[in-house]
């Protein structure tokens, strides 16, 4: 059930990063993966930071964060 959630989190924060940054979204595949990757990211910047999500809604947040930086630099790499 657990690996269930993350796929609902990576998605629900892929969609979020999407609306943050703007443009066009990478659909339901990529916004997993923007999702699920920016979870990692997100997870290590908070860990940096010195922060830790404890709810659900928490861990979306950070995955949604790390997800807007993956993104930005996703996009900043096309230009390129």
């Amino acid at each position: 059930m657990s690996i269930l959630i993350w796929i609902i989190s990576g998605i629900v924060a892929g969609w979020l990063a999407g609306l943050v940054v703007k443009g066009g979204g990478f659909g339901l595949i990529g916004d997993l993966i923007v999702g699920l990757v920016g979870g990692v990211i997100g997870g290590w910047l908070a860990g940096v930071l010195g922060l830790q999500a404890s709810s659900w809604i928490g861990q979306i947040l950070v995955a949604a964060l790390g997800g807007v930086v993956f993104v930005v630099v996703l996009r900043a790499i096309r230009r390129l």
